[in-house]
């Protein structure tokens, strides 16, 4: 089994990266935001799962073991294939997923493109209680559960105004929140200022792909 893989990135799509692995180019599927991060050249770190069928190997990539645990979680459901999960992984945050689990809301999964209403059921309802040690491992869960704090609802304003301006939610609140967590005491429930210094760290607004 192949379960990281590091080296330099040699090619990039929209949705796949080759890393020269020891003078091998493993070509590995990614989310779109996670390819946006990379360049050609950078030293890349990915933890993998290697998915075995009779006519093809493939390689799936995460940043974080939590995304693979989650990924890995995913394809166990009835329904659920890589490329669906992958999709899962590119719309919500792991702990976004573990907060719809936890909430039996399967609108969150209805919403992926490929995910029908029937397999965004089985979802919430095979995941019941699996996800719990991921979501306290992302520190999702504790956030999750203080979601009704001033600092919660800052950072859900910050993340719905960079979505507006063309960052997908998952990239929007990966950033928002260390951001706001750093923050001074005057600046931590201050929408302004918050947004301020998470596109400073964002950089330019942009727009996500509209091509397959």
């Amino acid at each position: 089994m192949i379960s990281s893989a590091r080296g330099r990135v040699l090619h990039l799509d929209s949705d796949n990266v080759i890393v020269d692995v020891g003078g091998v180019g493993f070509s590995i599927a990614v989310t779109p935001q996670l390819s946006r991060g990379f360049h050609v050249g950078d030293e890349i770190v990915l933890h993998t799962h290697l998915v075995v069928r009779e006519d093809a190997l493939a390689l799936y990539g995460f940043e974080s073991r939590d995304e693979l645990a989650v990924f890995l979680q995913l394809i166990s459901v009835s329904g659920v294939g890589p490329k669906s999960a992958l999709g899962v992984l590119a719309s919500l945050t792991v702990p976004q997923i573990a907060q719809a689990v936890a909430d039996e809301d399967d609108a969150p999964f209805r919403r992926v493109s490929g995910i029908g209403p029937k397999t965004a059921k089985l979802i919430v309802v095979q995941l019941a209680g699996k996800l719990k040690d991921i979501a306290l491992s992302a520190g999702g869960a504790g956030h999750a559960a203080a979601g009704g704090s001033a600092h919660e609802k800052v950072i859900a304003q910050v993340v719905a105004a960079l979505v507006s301006l063309g960052w997908s939610e998952r990239i929007a609140a990966e950033a928002a929140r260390p951001v706001a967590d750093a923050a001074s005491d005057g600046d931590r429930t201050d929408v302004s200022a918050l947004l301020r210094l998470t596109l400073a760290q964002l950089g330019p607004a942009r727009k996500e792909p509209t091509g397959g």
